[in-house]
């Protein structure tokens, strides 16, 4: 019998690809191991003479998974989830309440993690434990507390809470000049950076253009694809091209003139939602706290919209 556990990579080196594969990025995925990048960067490296293939697909400022790396991915991703529960379950009950949340990467990123900073101040009594990841989890099964979902409204989980709607603007960094692109002529001109997922074309500026009444084709200012949304919003930030603004997540960049709105027509409307999801029988004042929290901060969002 062969002795799979011989045959296995070292454990370090699968957590640094997950990590890497979640973000779709070397340095967010250092950032989650609190390690420097180049130590991600030969893991990475590492594991690929190991397995002896290529796991990820390198080009100027982006990432994509080999086949292989996207096999390997789907295959563990979901097993360092569940073995994340089970040691956390074997340890000793913490005498500090933590409430954990699950949300996507883009959610996390732009809306959730930059509103913790406060809420921990006003509740320094209460640990919150984040799970970003695009993986939709079972709340029951995973010992999660609360999730921020995105979805359609008609298909919105039963006893989910909606917290703001889902409104698309472009939008784009001050230092390109531009205040309002409404010419075929001038979209021609623009870089358009692109969320490559197509699963939700509602989402690409393909979409976009041809709900405005201009032909898709009429950008050719080429375009940048990324497969994480908030890899979108950080290259709009660096200048990089226009990107389709999701309001409710890119409106505080907006607020404090980090972004500014590249035309003059109003948001387009989608037929998707944020919602707030509470695991079904889980209910005490430190999640009470955490929930009301996240709606009143919906609630300023929505107010915004």
């Amino acid at each position: 019998m062969t002795n799979r556990l011989v045959d296995l990579p070292p454990l370090d080196l699968l957590r640094t690809f997950v990590a890497v594969g979640r973000r779709m990025s070397i340095t967010l995925g250092a950032q989650d191991l609190c390690i420097v990048q180049s130590a991600v960067s030969r893991q990475i490296q590492a594991l690929e003479s190991v397995l002896e293939c290529r796991l990820f697909v390198r080009a100027y400022r982006s990432l994509e998974f080999t086949p292989e790396g996207r096999n390997l991915f789907r295959s563990i991703d979901p097993m360092f989830e569940q073995l994340g529960s089970v040691i956390a379950s074997l340890r000793p009950a913490a005498t500090r309440p933590c409430i954990t949340i699950t949300a996507s990467i883009g959610i996390t990123s732009l809306w959730l993690l930059p509103k913790l900073g406060a809420f921990q101040r006003r509740a320094p009594d209460i640990d919150v434990r984040v799970a970003a990841t695009n993986r939709v989890i079972n709340l029951e099964r995973d010992g999660m507390d609360l999730a921020l979902r995105y979805s359609p409204d008609a298909s919105a989980p039963e006893g989910a809470i909606r917290m703001f709607s889902e409104l698309l603007i472009p939008v784009a960094h001050p230092s390109l000049g531009i205040e309002a692109i409404e010419e075929p002529e001038q979209w021609r001109r623009q870089v358009l950076i692109d969320y490559d997922d197509t699963s939700r074309p509602w989402m690409q500026w393909q979409s976009w253009l041809r709900g405005t009444g201009y032909k898709p084709s009429a950008a050719h200012g080429g375009r940048l694809l990324f497969n994480q949304y908030d890899q979108v919003v950080q290259a709009a930030l660096a200048g990089q091209g226009v990107a389709l603004g999701r309001l409710a997540l890119v409106a505080p960049l907006l607020a404090d003139g980090q972004l500014v709105v590249a035309t003059r027509r109003p948001p387009a409307a989608t037929d998707h939602g944020y919602w707030l999801i509470q695991r079904s029988g889980a209910d005490n004042p430190a999640l009470a706290e955490v929930r009301n929290w996240i709606l009143a901060e919906a609630a300023a969002t929505s107010a915004l919209l």
